[in-house]
């Protein structure tokens, strides 16, 4: 009986060995596995931030070079292949887009692919040249000299920006004006007529960033010069345009001989007038830029035929252009439109007598303003807040700027981002 007894304990204690043993067998297998699966999680994770890596050196490699590079064939920098970082490699490839040779706003697809422990990932950037078009409002200095006088232009109540906005310069701001677009300044500070909330109480509806990096502006149309003369309408002498909304306008030059001479819109968009102001009013049917080496006068309203406000698809662009100023006549109406996206590389956007009384309406900008030096369009009295003389502003962005420009608009001389996505 005893000995029948210690042999059941035997097989008891015997099953209970074995199935601990089965038990951890299975939890050694289930813990390898799971180490296993972290692993793969975590060269997972390793790749694509080598990809990234890639993407980024690929962007400064772009970034870098003198020229936009030409040519559709894809490019493999030396320094950018197999590179070896502490948890694996990446390799970068930058790849033009197959209409680049034909168009002014040439894109590449920078491919990064990142290796790790056997794993990899493929990462791809698409990116465009960027232009001064994209911005609502841009200016290089938020001053305006008055012979050795250096005047602060203010935003102030009943200012209205939608849209992005950069200065190199700061922002000086009397009471509530409100903007909509991400704003960015390079000065660390605002200065606020008040001295700030609560009299000063500006809206930044789509953020601010204070410090930025500053953007720097081109001193010449080099660019729109020579397409105006190959392929556009080059012009010398003061000139006037009159847009016509049958995809014509009227032009008066006394060098051609011509007087509300009716010609089409060039094929290219481009027309440049040499030694001579010149003078713009009417509707649009088309996309076009103009620009001189002089002063830009805007006589009436400038207007797009098809109102890109009802129809975003509309195909109306415009680009008016100054090396000089880009001024609005004192002969402009009580209430004034323009179209286009403005730029005043010599000086500034500006109207003409802006000083003098009384106030007029308000100018409605659609599209953007870039100037070297902020133009007032009028005064107000600092006390009360009273417009005293010109335009309330009302500046409206005009969304499609955002990845499309007027024929050859000056670039930045970076790249903006249009499509990030990983190939599986």
């Amino acid at each position: 009986m005893v000995i029948l007894r210690k042999a059941i304990f035997l097989v008891i204690v015997y099953g209970i060995v074995v199935v601990l043993i089965i038990l951890g067998a299975s939890l050694a297998v289930k813990i390898v596995s799971q180490k296993r699966l972290l692993d793969i999680h975590q060269y997972n994770l390793e790749a694509l931030y080598l990809a990234e890596a890639g993407l980024d050196r690929g962007l400064v490699w772009l970034r870098d070079q003198a020229s936009y590079p030409s040519g559709t064939a894809p490019i493999l920098p030396s320094e950018l292949q197999n590179v070896e970082l502490e948890r694996g490699t990446f390799s970068v490839t930058i790849d033009p887009y197959d209409n680049n040779p034909s168009v002014y706003l040439k894109r590449y697809r920078i491919i990064s692919v990142g290796v790790s422990h056997g794993i990899q990932r493929n990462l791809s950037l698409d990116i465009m040249i960027d232009t001064f078009a994209r911005y609502a409002y841009f200016t290089d200095d938020e001053h305006f000299w008055i012979g050795w006088w250096k005047v602060p232009v203010w935003f102030k109540g009943g200012d209205h920006i939608q849209g992005p906005l950069h200065t190199n310069s700061h922002l000086h701001i009397s009471e509530d004006p409100i903007f909509d677009g991400m704003v960015r300044t390079a000065d660390n500070y605002i200065v606020y007529y008040h001295g700030g909330p609560p009299q000063d109480n500006p809206q930044f509806n789509g953020g601010l960033e204070l410090g930025v990096d500053p953007i720097y502006l081109p001193s010449q149309l080099t660019t729109l010069k020579n397409a105006a003369s190959s392929g556009g309408l080059y012009l010398t002498g003061d000139t006037t345009i009159v847009l016509k909304d049958d995809g014509t306008m009227e032009v008066t030059n006394a060098a051609k001989g011509w007087y509300n001479q009716v010609v089409p819109l060039p094929s290219n968009g481009a027309v440049f007038v040499s030694g001579g102001n010149v003078y713009v009013e009417g509707t649009l049917k088309g996309r076009l830029s103009i620009g001189t080496d002089r002063d830009l006068v805007v006589k009436n309203n400038i207007l797009y035929k098809d109102n890109p406000e009802d129809n975003p698809s509309s195909q109306d662009m415009l680009g008016l252009i100054a090396e000089g100023d880009v001024v609005i006549s004192k002969d402009a109406p009580y209430d004034l439109e323009i179209d286009a996206s403005i730029m005043a590389l010599g000086d500034s956007f500006i109207v003409e007598e802006w000083w003098k009384g009384p106030p007029k309406g308000t100018l409605k900008v659609l599209g953007g303003i870039i100037q070297k030096e902020r133009g007032p369009v009028g005064t107000f009295n600092g006390s009360t807040g009273e417009k005293l003389s010109g335009y309330t502003k009302d500046y409206v962005y005009d969304e499609r700027l955002k990845d499309k420009n007027p024929p050859y608009y000056p670039a930045t001389g970076d790249y903006i981002v249009v499509l990030w996505r990983e190939s599986i």
